[in-house]
């Protein structure tokens, strides 16, 4: 059991938020904050996002705000994350109408400065509301060694 316990990555932080009547409007930014006590590390950076099998499209576009501990200081970075592959199907976890994903978005990432990081999500497609998200969310993970 010992081997399986060194060799799981540690999970730092994980939440999710529902999406009101699942739709999900462009000015609406959910935000997400989680504490950094390791600067050595290298950690992985996750978007999950639960939508139904009547999504639309095959990826999302992302407005993605990083805020730092302590400062005003803040990043910002526009990302497409691909949820189907080219013929269509799904990346995700299916079960029955709902899919579920965990889509790498960044890796390796460094923290340089201990302290509580904020991370704010918005849509970023062209139909607003955007329809049939379930929840969203990030997650964020120590790297293992290899990374």
């Amino acid at each position: 059991m010992a081997f399986y316990a060194s060799c799981t990555r540690s999970n730092i932080y994980e939440n999710n938020v529902a999406i009101k009547s699942f739709k999900w409007d462009e000015k609406t930014k959910h935000a997400f904050k989680f504490d950094i006590t390791d600067t050595v590390a290298n950690y992985n950076m996750y978007f999950t996002i639960r939508h139904s099998d009547a999504y639309p499209y095959s990826n999302i576009w992302l407005n993605i705000q990083t805020q730092f501990p302590g400062t005003d200081t803040s990043s910002q970075t526009r990302i497409e994350v691909p949820l189907a592959d080219l013929e269509g199907k799904w990346l995700g976890r299916g079960m029955n109408e709902i899919w579920e994903h965990r889509m790498l978005i960044a890796s390796p990432v460094k923290f340089s400065q201990t302290g509580q990081y904020t991370i704010t999500l918005q849509h970023a497609m062209r139909i607003n509301p955007l329809p049939e998200i379930m929840s969203v969310g990030i997650r964020v993970e120590k790297a293992s060694k290899e990374n």
